[in-house]
């Protein structure tokens, strides 16, 4: 394997605290479906992601990097070192942490299974792709596949020997899926001949597996146009036979690879099917007509796990920057600067790069919180079901209007917080000998695939909002407001906390006005030019008030610590980051509802000439 050079790195003491002591791992461990789980299990599984991102998939990101992936012969090879931890990642069992012990998984609670993704994603997110695809097309097809399908395709996705993809766009058909042109003719034998081009599928050839099994969106022949019309099938790279062992080629074929702006480690394909008209697919589930609804189980995790990439790529770069500050010497101390004797520093004691190190630190905490609250949701849904459902309603409810905040604040924040990484580091950021502008460059498709955020915001705002008769909007702000009554007078966060509630209204406030807009057809185009503007605005109340959240939390653990204890400067950290973002970020949250009501819509009214004359 590669010999590189390991840029990776996290903070265990962080990970720990927010599964167990903020967000109960516990309470959820040790209890069905999790009962073979509990907190010494979970750490030693940490503990060990963490030498395996630090040993085996580390030391290859920059490598896989600079080489990329190249053709050979219609088949894409991987850069080096990628056969072999792929061939470790299915043995140690670093992708099945969270599956289903009958599908050969661990069955751990998701809430620990992000926390694993994480580390895998940070270290090498362009690996981390091949597997992450795999996974969503094995978790697609055990949900719902029939019993053959199964039986003949999940195991084999869950340990390795075969990947997967996810086929959705295509050169005409970007974001309005439903323009989709690809076919499927019906055959005598119950298959169906497929053709047509897929673009921008991530993983879509490889040489790490034997197979790889394709899920594709195409429209039966006589199905009725748009999204409704659209069915899903399962179409191999090489034929499955009834053994279910790889056979012969299926008629599909490699166009090219793209060659892109990050993840250069992750092929990125051109797919053509069915060139010979010999494409043969099989019909998830043996329903036509309801693919969309059938991909949407692999695109909502996917939309999860793209999240959880953003925080993996944002906490390295803060690391990273972190360690360059407290190792890097340059001008004399902020209080002397204009005595040229004065000995130079490192620049961790300048006020602006510990200005920007706070604000990483803190986005990153608050956006791990909130992941890990999306999955604490999940895994007590799931306990919950058939126990009581009304609970299990609420948790699944949370997991919807949680998931576009995930995604999108998870992966605009990213690129933002990769940039300023490089800027902590000034100019040595800016070349490859330092890994934070591959973060950057890497970081930059999350806001993009999987649903562009604006995708993402106009779901929150045009479907999550009216969930349940907006029940599970009304939740979540039942629960922010929760936390304000209980901690408003509190001693050393009061203000802030104030600054919450002060946030929590501005948020209110702006979801009726866009639920007064969507009543108005003259006003209907505010909404899809404020929606971004309203994601943002969640997304900062929820994480201003789960920071606060681990802060009240961190002071109680204080109280109990000797001075000479090292968790002190641990709890002091986590203090400091709820206050730098309640103090920061939350007052943009009233500011921006201020300007949601001043009803700007001269996006819409600027003629199209107007943007530039010459054009």
């Amino acid at each position: 394997m590669s010999a590189g050079i390991n840029h990776y790195k996290t903070d265990l003491r962080e990970l720990f605290f927010t599964l167990f002591e903020q967000f109960g791992f516990e309470q959820v461990a040790g209890q069905a479906p999790f009962e073979a789980w509990g907190p010494d299990e979970a750490k030693a599984v940490l503990q060990e992601t963490y030498r395996f991102s630090k040993e085996v998939l580390g030391p290859l990101n920059s490598s896989a990097d600079r080489e990329g992936c190249r053709v050979e012969n219609g088949t894409v090879l991987t850069p080096k070192g990628f056969k072999e931890a792929w061939k470790l990642l299915w043995e140690q069992g670093f992708k099945t942490v969270g599956v289903a012990a009958d599908h050969g998984g661990q069955g751990s609670p998701m809430m620990l299974q992000v926390a694993v993704e994480e580390m895998l994603c940070g270290a090498n997110a362009a690996f981390n792709m091949y597997p992450g695809l795999t996974f969503g097309a094995a978790e697609l097809l055990s949900e719902c596949g029939t019993a053959d399908q199964k039986k003949k395709f999940v195991e084999k996705l869950l340990n390795g020997t075969w990947g997967g993809t996810m086929c959705l766009t295509e050169p005409h058909a970007g974001s309005d899926v439903g323009a989709a042109k690809t076919s499927a003719r019906r055959n005598p034998d119950g298959t169906y001949n497929i053709r047509g081009t897929k673009i921008f599928i991530s993983a879509g050839d490889h040489d790490l597996a034997e197979n790889i099994i394709h899920l594709v969106l195409a429209r039966v022949e006589g199905a009725a146009p748009g999204t409704k019309g659209l069915s899903l099938f399962i179409v191999p790279k090489l034929r499955v036979s009834a053994d279910g062992s790889s056979g012969a080629a299926n008629d599909v074929a490699l166009g090219s690879i793209e060659h892109k702006m990050g993840i250069n480690g992750s092929a990125t394909c051109v797919i053509n099917f069915g060139e010979n008209d010999s494409c043969l697919g099989e019909l998830v589930g043996g329903v036509e007509h309801i693919g969309m609804s059938q991909m949407f189980k692999m695109m909502n995790g996917a939309r999860i796990a793209v999240g959880i990439q953003g925080l993996g790529l944002a906490s390295a770069a803060y690391f990273n920057a972190l360690e360059y500050a407290k190792d890097r010497k340059q001008g004399g101390h902020f209080t002397k600067w204009k005595d040229p004797t004065s000995p130079r520093v490192p620049i961790i004691q300048h006020p602006d790069v510990r200005r920007m190190l706070l604000e990483m630190k803190s986005h990153v905490e608050g956006i791990r919180a909130l992941i890990v609250k999306l999955a604490m949701h999940t895994d007590k849904a799931k306990q919950l079901q058939g126990k009581d459902d009304d609970r299990a309603a609420y948790h699944r409810g949370q997991v919807e209007v949680l998931t576009p905040l995930v995604k999108a604040y998870g992966s605009d924040q990213a690129f933002r917080l990769c940039a300023q990484a490089i800027q902590v580091y000034g100019g040595a950021g800016f070349i490859k000998d330092y890994p934070v502008e591959q973060y950057c460059r890497d970081s930059k498709i999350f806001s993009i695939y999987e649903g562009t955020n604006h995708i993402q915001a106009m779901d929150l705002v045009g479907r999550k909002l009216g969930m349940a008769g907006g029940a599970h909007f009304q939740q979540f702000m039942e629960d922010v407001g929760g936390f304000v009554e209980a901690n408003r007078e509190h001693k050393t966060f009061g203000t802030e906390v104030k600054a919450l509630a002060a946030a929590q209204e501005g948020l209110m406030s702006s979801a009726m006005v866009i639920l007064g807009w969507s009543q108005d057809p003259a006003k209907v185009s505010l909404i899809p030019l404020s929606a971004n503007r309203f994601l943002q605005m969640m997304s900062e109340v929820a994480v201003g008030w789960l920071l606060l959240d681990a802060a009240v939390l961190a002071e109680k653990s204080l109280e109990g610590l000797s001075a000479t204890d090292p968790d002190r400067t641990f709890y002091e950290g986590k203090k400091w980051s709820a206050l730098w973002y309640a103090r920061n970020v939350l007052p943009n949250v009233e500011q921006a509802a201020r300007m949601m009501v001043q009803e700007d819509a001269s996006p819409m009214q600027i003629p199209d000439a107007a943007f530039a004359a010459s054009l």
